[in-house]
């Protein structure tokens, strides 16, 4: 864009912009004609995607900003007037709830405003409320669409919205793009927004809390696998919990309170905050967001450390391992929570006769060995959990067919049963405090159980490479690196031949060494491309769809054997190879 284009849509955005923090920021901009930052805010609208929006907070069209919300939700709203769900009265409704982020309350009210100017009357939440909340909300109100206003672990800077459709899950093709095509047509002279106190007073809009809150709790205790086992022995738990500054205090808490589990806050990060003051990232993937948390479990001597990420769907865990906490990667409290729900379930006899397991493709394969061992289907998504909820809602198609017990994907997102339709790590919580408890009745650790799961299925190892672009110049070195990868694929990778490669996104399999191509298992088009390896390892490149950043992710493994030592050794030192090649492949990539 040229400067003189780039002045003309700011002024454009300064004029339709009705938060006047956000329009003088832009102003300022303007005076101090600082055209780098302008021409980032500026050269590009901020993309709805098929999931909804994410982006850093400010003045722009490339922003998260009281006007963009409205114009997303002006879309939104026309899509879910001509072709949202009837209720029974044949009307339509809305959810909104919104995390602790910066502007998430102000954005959460803008948007109910818009539904309200549109006819579709909004539930809203009355407080911050976690995301699984929200999908669980859409259903218990038998809403036609959903909003939640949240970035989940991203950086302070950053907010969004994740829109959800009858089902309580993230929108799929074909309202995704459908819904995106309303947004893109909106112009800002088309947009509107009803008074609050009117729409209040005609019943457009109602404050929802007490009864979403308690009705939720019912659900999570519901998905108890032995809800005696808690009730009998769970006084003998010591958990201790951080919810890294978020949303899911009140609610774990409750649960776990309710449950007689003993619950220590960790109490520098209960409370709310959008800063986030104690982590560099409220992500409880990284181990240093866990840092406190761990300190408090030594110091009290606890049987699970548990944190949650700042909307509460995602789950990260320690447990006592010999003299001290071992963390547990996504990857691995998946394995347990499979072998333990579909284990345990086969054992009393509450397992469905046709029990679904439902995975994603970067996901270890260690679980799918795992699931299919107790008898489950094992269904391979896209990463995401719209993917997964996709896949429940063609299973309910089919009243006689296979049903879903549960499902997770590597990014510590985990979801069991079937009222919630996204990850929901407030249940995962409740389910793992009773895993962790289940093997300490028989006599061995949660890590014991972990080891001996290697020792009969092979030890797994996954190792996922980040690596963050920021702006303009950013994406188009991720998509430049992406296109290298697809046209000329390296024939090795840790000095291990690649044997295939599966590109999701034309859904074709190459072979290197032949230049033979097959079609591939028909996935749907994703942005991700997966190297198989002659040893059985498996990298996958995936750029995040909601971060500016490329993803890597290895997956090694052994064959079984009793004496683990050797066999991680080997896997750590394959794992470390690959590494040492992916990251000269990025360096090359950014220069």
């Amino acid at each position: 864009m040229t400067q003189e284009e780039i002045r003309k849509a700011a002024e454009t955005y300064i004029e339709a912009e009705q938060d006047q923090v956000f329009a003088d920021e832009v102003k300022d901009l303007l005076g101090k004609e600082d055209w780098p930052e302008l021409s980032d805010r500026f050269y590009t609208d901020l993309e709805f995607g098929t999931g909804g929006l994410r982006g850093v907070i400010g003045g722009g069209f490339n922003r998260m900003n009281p006007f963009v919300v409205a114009r997303a939700t002006t879309g939104l709203a026309r899509y879910t007037a001509r072709a949202g769900a009837l209720r029974s009265d044949g009307s339509r409704a809305a959810v909104i709830s919104h995390d602790n982020r910066r502007y998430s309350r102000e954005f959460a009210l803008s948007a109910a405003l818009v539904f309200a100017a549109h006819g579709i009357k909004t539930y809203l939440v009355d407080a911050l409320r976690p995301t699984p909340l929200l999908s669980f909300a859409v259903r218990y109100y038998k809403a036609s669409v959903g909003i939640m206003v949240t970035a989940s672990h991203n950086p302070p800077q950053y907010n969004g919205y994740k829109v959800y459709w009858d089902d309580g899950a993230q929108v799929v093709s074909p309202d995704d793009t459908n819904i995106i095509q309303e947004v893109m047509a909106v112009k800002p002279g088309e947009i509107r927004q009803m008074e609050k106190d009117a729409a209040l007073k005609e019943g457009l809009l109602e404050y929802i809390g007490a009864e979403i809150d308690d009705a939720f709790v019912a659900m999570v205790k519901r998905q108890s696998v032995q809800p005696d086992l808690l009730r009998q022995k769970g006084s003998e738990v010591r958990a201790v919990y951080t919810p890294l500054h978020g949303t899911g205090a009140p609610l774990v808490e409750r649960v776990l309170g309710e449950l007689g589990v003993q619950v220590m806050t960790v109490p520098e990060q209960r409370d709310p905050d959008t800063e986030f003051p104690t982590v560099a990232f409220p992500n409880p993937e990284e181990a240093s967001a866990l840092e406190m948390a761990l300190d408090l479990g030594r110091r009290e001597k606890a049987d699970i450390v548990i944190g949650t990420d700042p909307d509460a769907d995602r789950l990260g865990i320690a447990v006592p391992d010999g003299d001290d906490l071992a963390l547990v990667t996504g990857n691995q409290l998946g394995v347990l929570l499979a072998d333990y729900v579909l284990g345990q379930r086969k054992v009393l006899g509450t397992l469905p006769p046709k029990p679904v397991f439902i995975t994603t493709i970067v996901t270890t394969a260690l679980q799918r060995a795992v699931a299919e061992h107790y008898g489950a289907q094992v269904h391979e998504t896209l990463t995401g959990f719209k993917h997964i909820a996709s896949v429940m809602r063609d299973l309910e198609k089919d009243p006689e067919g296979p049903r879903f017990v549960l499902g997770d994907e590597e990014s510590y997102g985990y979801l069991i049963g079937t009222e919630v339709r996204d990850k929901d790590a407030i249940t995962a919580t409740m389910l793992t405090v009773e895993m962790a408890l289940h093997w300490r009745n028989q006599g061995i650790s949660v890590m014991d159980r972990l080891r001996q799961i290697w020792q009969k299925f092979g030890y797994y190892q996954e190792q996922t490479i980040s690596r963050n672009f920021e702006g303009q110049a950013g994406k188009a070195t991720m998509d430049a690196l992406m296109q290298q990868l697809r046209t000329t694929p390296p024939a090795t990778l840790g000095g291990t031949a690649v044997e295939r490669m599966y590109d999701v996104k034309t859904d074709r399999v190459f072979f290197p060494a032949s230049g033979a191509s097959e079609a591939g298992p028909g996935l749907g088009s994703s942005n991700v491309l997966q190297f198989f390896l002659a040893d059985g390892t498996r990298v996958s490149a995936r750029p995040s769809g909601t971060e500016p950043k490329i993803k890597f992710y290895i997956s090694a493994c052994s064959e079984p054997a009793q004496d683990l030592t050797a066999l991680q050794c080997a896997v750590r030192d394959r794992i470390a190879a690959i590494e040492e090649d992916i990251l000269t492949i990025i360096e090359e990539a950014s220069r």
